[in-house]
């Protein structure tokens, strides 16, 4: 199993794109002001990052991964998809691309409880926010699983949290199969998945 870094840092935010606004940092208070738009507008310890709409090949997958999940997901948890906010307190609000949550877990408006798993589907203009920020906020934040879809690659990476870090407990490419376990058992076929 491979432990993945933790990222903090300072020049790691803005190299992905955060910026910190001149008043201070951000809180989902401002986040509820801002217009509904199209774009996807995510804080990270108070700092504001904005992406634009994804494209047909990443939605794509998000639909596949949203119709296995579904079909396999226990009564006590459910299956959401982006745009949903995961609010885990004032300066972090991340929508996953789909996530599983307890049922009693949802919000009227956001989901505050950690997540049993955050699904993101990279793509050009959100890879290095998907695989450097949101990788160590969702482990922060105690996000119990968080897998990784590299549509481009056909990969998925699985990872689940250990003692406050992620470590990675599979990977599968292209026609392999990978079964996992948690949030529920559910097999990963990246060529049916994937078929961009």
């Amino acid at each position: 199993m491979m432990a993945m870094p933790a990222m903090r840092d300072e020049g790691d935010l803005k190299a992905a794109g955060l910026v910190l606004p001149p008043t201070g940092p951000w809180t989902v208070d401002d986040l509820a002001k801002l217009p509904d738009d199209g774009l996807q507008y995510e804080l990270f310890d108070g700092m504001l990052v904005v992406s634009p709409a994804p494209v047909p090949a990443h939605q794509s997958a998000v639909v596949e991964l949203l119709a296995l999940l579904h079909a396999a997901c226990p009564r006590d948890l459910k299956v959401l998809v982006a745009p949903l906010d995961y609010q885990p307190d004032r300066f972090n609000s991340a929508q996953p691309d789909l996530l599983v949550v307890h049922r009693e877990d949802v919000g009227e408006t956001n989901i505050q409880r950690p997540l049993r798993l955050a699904v993101e589907v990279l793509s050009p203009s959100t890879k290095r926010k998907d695989l450097t920020v949101k990788l160590e906020t969702y482990a922060r934040t105690g996000v119990a699983a968080y897998w990784i879809v590299d549509p481009e690659r056909e990969t998925i990476r699985v990872l689940e949290l250990v003692d406050g870090r992620y470590e990675q407990v599979g990977e599968v490419t292209g026609d392999e199969q990978l079964t996992v376990e948690h949030p529920f058992p559910v097999t990963l076929h990246p060529a049916t998945l994937l078929d961009t």
